[in-house]
């Protein structure tokens, strides 16, 4: 039987993989799984969450998973695709996705280009249109600074795990993203 993890990025849950997750769940017979990070979903709880907190619930998910599984495809998007790589570098898996892995922590230059836009449609009227601030409204003043150093941290520490990856990997990568742009695709 195969069995797909499916690890959601920092500030996110399972729900932001869920057109994915709702494919694979319809075209194949694996077991899909998509663990909570401790602290995320829907209702944010990062205030005490570490990194390590974080891989350990995903090296827990995973080990759960080989006790169902024979076969282990790793799915892993942003910070989760960070996560991902750690789990196949650590703990051999057979295929492994990475959606925009986030190998940096992000690009101010395009953060304050994605801020500049929304202050932009904010004077216009347009603010409710604007793809940045729809996105991110609910998580603006619900993210410790401490959280975002733990994110920090955790991609501090996964990195070095990148090299010791031995499976086949994907990396997909949008060259519009703003959060994790191409040109800091980990490569």
């Amino acid at each position: 039987m195969i069995g797909c993890l499916v690890i959601h990025g920092y500030t996110g849950g399972p729900y932001e993989l869920e057109p994915l997750t709702d494919f694979l769940k319809e075209k194949t017979n694996w077991i899909i799984q998509v663990p909570i990070l401790p602290g995320h979903g829907k209702n944010l709880s990062l205030e005490d969450k570490t990194y390590d907190e974080w891989l350990d619930a995903a090296e827990h998910a995973l080990h759960q998973m080989r006790e169902k599984c024979n076969e282990i495809y790793v799915i892993g998007f942003s910070m989760g695709g960070m996560i991902a790589a750690y789990l196949a570098a650590k703990h051999h898996v057979d295929k492994l996705v990475l959606l925009a892995p986030a190998g940096k922590y992000l690009s101010f230059k395009h953060l304050f280009a994605e801020v500049t836009d929304m202050l932009k449609d904010a004077v216009r009227g347009k603010i409710n249109k604007n793809r940045f601030y729809l996105h991110y409204k609910r998580k603006w003043g619900t993210i410790p600074l401490r959280a975002n150093i733990e994110f920090m941290k955790l991609i501090h520490a996964t990195k070095k795990y990148l090299k010791s990856v031995q499976s086949p990997v994907l990396i997909a990568q949008g060259q519009l993203d703003s959060m994790v742009p191409i040109k800091l695709l980990i490569t």
